[in-house]
This record gives structure tokens, C-alpha cells and sequence, in this order.
């Protein structure tokens, strides 16, 4: 494993670096492709759309052209038969007309009239004459101008209505629109319609628009103008009975005369919701040009297909997503376990490594103790004791080490193990006192056996072997990087200094191997008062004693 581990390239990649860009990008590309898609469907959908309107359009123009033609065949057909008349009388004009049933054939139209070309001097007579036909109240209107040789008023018009009797008498030359219509039929001799009007059958003001077909009637010999036989048409009515509203749909369409302006509106289907889409044609009207738009109602923001499409894509692309997501988790977390399994494997390398350089300074003290206390033990009783006694010291502060997982350890704790029979019970015999310090492993383990000779010496032939006596231990920091450590005893036996060799006290073991460990030298002074030691511990960073890494025991 450790091999496989050092052979697989950890360094993580980029969509382990980045969790979240994998599966947004895949999320955004799904969805980009979507709508691309929808955009397709939506286009084809207006596409379509558009071709089925331009084709109701044509189908529009086309109504009307047929509505048109018919209308000017009726118009030719009396045009024909007036022009055999010597003059057209009301029984003449009603028979014939009846006989085309406007009722039934001439859908759109207001029917066929007569309107007369009549000289100035003429209009009493005709005024007079048609009064004494039955229309009492016929006047020729507007008045001529003084410039105007003669008139066109309507004579008749068919089917005989109450809104049809309101044109009778109206001068239709007298009007622009009308004149120049009239003007152009006489020119061509054929049906031509004239623009945007309002019909006098619509009273006087204003109406809805509306506009009339003119064929000139002339007569069979000198080939003079007699007047002209036209129709009158509604121009909603004329739009409305040319198309087949159930056949082309719900669309909107508009008619203006020759070009596209609101004041030349002829007709109009509205809707509801207009959609702005629209398709425009062009008529030719009995020689007048209409324009026809046809209009697409307004439609939902996006078709059914593209709703599916759409919804569908939004599925897929959160399917993708979450799917991404926990593939890039899971890499993420294997990368992790690969990482923590490579950390695990250095630690283990390093623990072990620390254990050596730890077990083997061990030992090398136990080595040291060992030889100090067969130099001075007096029989193999007091070998065997005084050696147990300083291994249980090294095994109380291990203890402590061990319960810290090897990190860092308080003074106090370490005095506390050490003194912990003499500082307890009714009459404690040992005082502590001092600021919090934490010791590296190794320095806790030399100040653990320091007291212990300290202790162990004064228990035998110090403070600590009379009820009186006492052992004050303070300690404090001394700057960054040390701490101090004062031991103290008073009210035991008197010392005599000179018996300082004599009596061991331990000294060797403090001055030599503690000293050494902690590479600081020791002041132990023997009094007459009692033994005074002074210990210098250096206080380091954690950094300087945590595992080492790389390093060999």
C-alpha cells in the first residue's frame, strides 16, 4: 500500500479543485443545448406560422377579388342592358334588379343604383319628375357651382330601403373620391371602384367606411355619356361576406385603400391579443389597389413542444447535475482518503521514529541510573531499592506524558506525581507554588526524575524525615525559551556540608544526567538550614519537539 501510495500522484485535479464547475458546466451545457433546441422548435413553429398566414392572406385577397369580379359582372350585365334603353325608367330599373335577387346573390353590397348625368338646366325637370314618380321629397344635393355644367345625382337604388332612400338625389360628381372614380370608369368603360368613402346611405357625417364600383352607361348611338349604373358596399360588410371566417381561423385583418394609414381603413376583424406577426398582400380591386395584412393572434410565450422540449432538457440537465456532483464528491473524498491514508503511513513512519530516539534516550538513562546507583549502593538490598525507586519515577512521569499523548506537560503536574505522598493528607509537608509552564516530553521526564532524588533524599536525610519539617518548591518563567524551578527545605536535621559525598543525596544522578538532559547546569547547595536546588528547564515551542518527520532516531 505505502508503495502504491508513493507511486500515485495525489496533487489534486482541477475539478477537485473546483467540486462545483464540473457539474454547473455540464448543467449549463445541457441546458445551452436546450435551448438551442427550443429555439429551433420555435422558429420552425414561426416559420410555419408565418407560411400558414401568408396563405390565409392569399386566400383573403383572393375572396375578395372574387367578391369584386362578381359585383362588376353584375354591373357589366346592367350596364348592358341600359344601354339599350332610351331611357332607364323606375319599372325598367326595379324588373331587372329584381330579377338578379340581390336578396340571395349580392352578398356585400348595398345593392345597384342609377345615378344620371343631368345638364344645369335639366335638374328641375328631373327634380319634377321624380317627385311625380313616388320620391316626394327628391332634390338634387349639393347645390352646382356656378362652374359645374351638370350633375349625377342617384335616380334609383335597389333594394328600395329606408337606409337606401337617404342617397336619392345625392350628386355624386360633386364629391372628389367619387368624381375621380367616375371620371376613370367613363375613361376605360369598365367597372372601377372608387377610395375610401363614407356612403350616404350612412345619413350625413360621419359612418363606418365603405366605397362603390362605377360602370359608365352609354348611349347605343351617339355613344354619349348617360350616366352610370354602380353599387354602393359597407366596407366591413364587403370584407365579412368575402372570407370564410371558420376556414381561415382566428386571425386579425385589416383593408386599406391603396396604401398602409389609418385614415384610409377600409375594414378590420380584430383581435383580442394581437401578436405583431402579420402578412401583407396586395389587391387589385376593380382597378383600385387594396392592402390586405393578416394578423397571427397572440400565442403563448413558448409552444407546447417547446415546453416538453424545454422541461425535458431542465430534467435531464438536474439529472446530470446531481449525478456529476457526486461523482466529483466521491473523487474528492478518495482523494481525500488517499491524502489521509499517505499522512497516516508518514506518521506511523515518524512515531516510530520517535519511539526509537525516545526508547533509546530512555534506556540510555535507565543505563545511566543503573550504573550511578550501583556505585553507590552499599548492599543489594539498597541497589535494588534505590533502582525501583527511580524507574517508578521515570514510569509516574511517563504515565503523565502518556495521558498528554505526548504533548506537552504543566510543572505542576509533574511535582504533583512525584511529591504526591508528601503533599496530601492532614499535614501536607510540601508546598506548591507557580505559573503555568508546559515542558517538552523529554524535559518533563528529566525534571520528573530530579525530584524524585530531591524527594527520595529528603524523605531519608532531609526536611521530609521529621514531622516538622517542610519542602517549598516554586517555579517560574524566566524570560521566553526557560523556566526556573527553586526546591527549598527547612525545618530538617542540621546538614553538615562536608558529608555531602558521603551521603550521595542523589547528587551525581541530578548534577550529571538531569543537567545534561536539560542542558542547563544545576545549583544544589547543601545548608545547615536544608538542601536548596535550582533547576533551569528550557520552555520550547511545540514545533521544536513535535514528531519528527524525516527524522532518524
Amino acid at each position: 500500500m505505502e508503495k502504491l501510495l508513493s507511486q500515485k500522484n495525489l496533487s489534486p485535479r482541477w475539478y477537485e479543485r473546483f467540486p462545483r464547475a464540473l457539474p454547473i458546466g455540464i448543467f449549463v451545457l445541457t441546458m445551452a443545448v436546450t435551448a438551442l433546441s427550443v429555439f429551433a422548435i420555435e422558429r420552425a413553429e414561426t416559420q410555419r406560422e408565418v407560411a400558414q398566414l401568408a396563405q390565409t392572406a392569399q386566400a383573403v385577397a383572393s375572396g375578395l377579388e372574387r367578391r369584386s369580379n362578381a359585383n362588376a359582372a353584375y354591373l357589366r350585365s346592367s350596364a348592358a342592358l341600359f344601354a339599350t334603353q332610351q331611357m332607364v325608367a323606375a319599372p325598367v330599373f326595379r324588373t331587372f334588379i329584381h330579377q338578379l335577387q340581390l336578396d340571395g346573390n349580392y352578398v356585400g353590397s348595398d345593392g345597384i343604383g342609377w345615378a344620371m348625368k343631368v345638364n344645369r338646366d335639366d335638374i328641375p325637370m328631373v327634380e319634377d319628375v321624380m317627385r311625380r314618380g313616388g320620391v316626394t321629397d327628391f332634390t338634387v344635393t349639393p347645390a352646382l357651382a356656378q362652374d359645374t355644367p351638370f350633375a349625377t345625382p342617384i335616380m334609383y337604388l335597389e333594394p328600395e330601403t329606408p337606409r337606401n332612400r337617404r342617397a336619392l338625389g345625392y350628386d355624386m360628381y360633386s364629391e372628389a373620391v367619387r368624381r375621380a372614380a367616375m371620371n376613370k370608369a367613363a375613361e376605360l368603360n369598365r367597372p372601377v371602384a372608387s377610395g375610401r368613402v363614407v356612403l350616404r346611405q350612412e345619413g350625413a357625417g360621419k359612418g363606418p367606411p365603405g366605397f362603390l364600383i362605377y360602370m359608365p352607361v352609354y348611349a347605343p348611338t351617339t355613344r354619349a355619356l348617360r350616366g352610370f349604373v354602380y353599387s354602393p358596399f359597407n366596407g366591413q360588410q364587403f370584407l365579412q361576406s368575402a372570407i370564410n371566417t371558420d376556414r381561415i381561423g382566428p386571425v386579425g385583418i385589416r383593408v386599406y385603400d391603396e396604401r398602409v394609414d389609418q385614415g384610409r381603413l377600409l375594414a378590420e376583424l380584430k383581435l383580442e391579443d394581437r401578436s405583431g406577426r402579420l402578412v401583407q398582400r396586395t389587391v387589385d380591386l376593380a382597378g383600385r389597389r387594396w392592402v390586405v395584412q393578416v394578423e397571427a393572434p397572440a400565442s403563448d410565450i413558448l409552444s407546447m413542444m417547446s415546453v416538453m422540449t424545454l422541461l425535458f432538457g431542465l430534467l435531464v440537465a438536474t439529472l446530470l447535475l446531481v449525478l456529476a456532483r457526486l461523482l466529483t464528491q466521491q473523487a474528492v473524498e478518495d482523494r481525500i482518503a488517499l491524502a489521509w491514508f499517505e499522512q497516516q503511513s508518514s506518521i506511523r513512519n515518524s512515531l516510530t521514529r520517535e519511539l526509537n530516539h525516545r526508547v533509546k534516550n530512555t534506556l540510555a538513562n535507565v543505563l545511566s541510573i543503573i550504573a550511578l546507583t550501583r556505585r553507590r549502593a552499599t548492599g543489594l538490598d539498597d541497589f535494588a531499592a534505590s533502582l525501583e525507586g527511580r524507574i517508578r519515577a521515570l514510569s509516574a512521569t511517563h504515565d503523565l506524558l502518556t495521558q498528554s499523548e505526548w504533548g506537552t506537560t504543566p510543572i505542576r503536574l509533574v511535582l504533583e506525581a512525584e511529591l504526591a505522598p508528601y503533599a496530601h493528607g492532614a499535614d501536607p509537608h510540601v508546598e506548591m507554588e507557580g505559573a503555568d509552564v508546559e515542558l517538552a516530553p523529554n524535559d518533563a521526564l528529566s525534571l520528573g526524575l530530579a525530584v524524585h532524588e530531591l524527594a527520595t533524599n529528603a524523605a531519608k536525610y532531609g526536611a521530609l524525615s521529621v514531622p516538622d519539617g517542610r519542602v517549598l518548591v516554586r517555579w517560574e518563567r524566566v524570560g521566553e525559551d526557560r523556566a526556573r524551578i527553586r526546591w527549598r527545605e527547612t525545618g530538617g536535621p542540621t546538614l553538615d556540608p562536608q558529608a555531602r559525598r558521603k551521603r550521595g543525596f542523589g547528587t551525581d544522578l541530578i548534577e550529571k544526567i538531569v543537567a545534561h538532559e536539560l542542558r542547563n547546569p544545576v545549583d544544589l547547595r547543601f545548608d545547615p538550614d536544608g538542601v536548596q536546588c535550582t533547576l533551569v528547564i528550557p520552555v520550547r515551542r511545540r514545533g521544536d519537539f513535535a514528531i519528527r518527520e524525516g527524522r532518524k532516531g
